[in-house]
């Protein structure tokens, strides 16, 4: 425990985002600031609002953003303005005070709370790089090959980790020969299919198909957030099973407990809404109650997938488990959710690890490795 001020360790907390999940990482911040120990850090609030400007916010404001009334939180644009910037005293956080840079204050490591484009995909990564900050989480290339459906599949396979069939959509592809998609998409893969954007996240823009009568709509409902579409063949009958990975470092990363997802709605389809506005529509079941043989293939092919894309620090890997046990990767999540619904926290609270520590860990493994990716 820090026996004063000075001993304690500035995290930047960096959350919001111009990503269509901007709203869920308000809701992940609050979810660290309400658990993280504050007789350890110090935390200065990085709110990044939708255009992209960045905002000084309080812990108090942070642990502020709630769902009221079914309506998500967002960053407000009334906050002052902020930035990092580094000089010879090192990497520091400023506040924009009309004209003139103010309140200068020392930054230790950076907490990229942030899911999706402009910010799970290497890019926030690469501007704390440029700083030689340290940061929480997988680097430049490992989050850009997580946040890419299209190269997480290549990679996976390229290692042998088994992943459900797909075929890729490109934007210039699908405006020249539409049905020539349709028909590749109907006799490599069949039906049902999954139809996501290659680049997002907590299921927006995802839809089932049953046949091809409804598969162009779709491709075109997922093109609004991403023109690269990936489809994948649907693994009928199968359990979602998720695994959080935590370590590196040059130690072997661990695995947690596995947890389950399941479905009371009719199309059993984990949405965005299911996600995180949960109304009796889904159960988290940790630990998964999975044979112990499946358990560990799970873990197993989990720590395979982290290790194959280079990650470091922390991922939530998805997976589908068939009726005869047989594993199938499903995505990978290099920066999961932090809400009292996400399943990596509650994971490694089954696993013997509550939030506070799993914090604790996941900033001393920041700490304890080079600040570039020329390590």
């Amino acid at each position: 425990m820090a026996s004063d001020t000075a001993d304690l360790i500035n995290v930047a907390v960096i959350f919001g985002g111009q990503s269509n999940e901007h709203e869920v990482s308000c809701l992940t911040a609050a979810g660290v600031l309400g658990a993280i120990d504050q007789t350890r850090y110090r935390v200065h609030g990085i709110g990044i609002d939708k255009s992209g400007l960045w905002h000084r916010y309080s812990v108090d404001e942070i642990r502020a953003l709630q769902i009221v009334d079914g309506v998500m939180p967002s960053i407000g644009a009334d906050h002052p303005l902020a930035e990092l910037f580094r000089d010879a005293g090192g990497v520091h956080l400023a506040t924009l005070d009309e004209d003139r840079l103010t309140a200068r204050e020392p930054i230790d490591v950076a907490f990229p709370l942030m899911h999706g484009a402009y910010a799970e995909d290497g890019t926030v990564q690469g501007k704390l790089e440029m700083l030689g900050l340290k940061y929480v989480g997988c680097g430049v290339t490992s989050s850009a090959l997580g946040m890419d459906k299209e190269y997480t599949h290549t990679v996976l396979e390229a290692a042998g980790v088994p992943t459900a069939a797909w075929v890729r959509v490109g934007r210039d592809e699908w405006m020249r020969d539409p049905d020539a998609i349709v028909a590749r998409i109907g006799s490599q893969l069949g039906y049902p299919v999954f139809v996501k954007p290659a680049r997002g996240g907590s299921s927006v823009g995802i839809s089932r198909v049953t046949g091809p009568d409804s598969l162009a709509a779709a491709i075109d409902a997922a093109r609004l957030v991403d023109p690269k579409v990936l489809v994948e063949q649907a693994v009928v009958g199968a359990r979602e099973v998720e695994c959080g990975i935590l370590g590196g470092d040059g130690t072997a990363p661990g695995a947690s407990h596995t947890g389950e997802i399941v479905m009371h709605t009719e199309d059993r389809f984990y949405d965005y809404r299911a996600k995180y506005l949960p109304e009796e529509q889904v159960d988290l079941r940790v630990p998964a109650g999975l044979e112990p043989q499946v358990e560990r293939r799970v873990q197993e092919l989990a720590l395979q997938c982290f290790t194959a894309l280079d990650c470091e620090g922390l991922a939530r890997v998805d997976t589908f488990v068939l009726p005869d046990g047989q594993v199938l990767i499903n995505e990978i999540n290099t920066m999961p959710g932090f809400t009292k619904f996400s399943m990596y926290p509650n994971m490694w609270r089954a696993s013997g690890i509550d939030y506070p520590e799993l914090i604790d860990q996941l900033i001393a493994l920041a700490l304890s490795r080079p600040a570039t990716v020329l390590r």
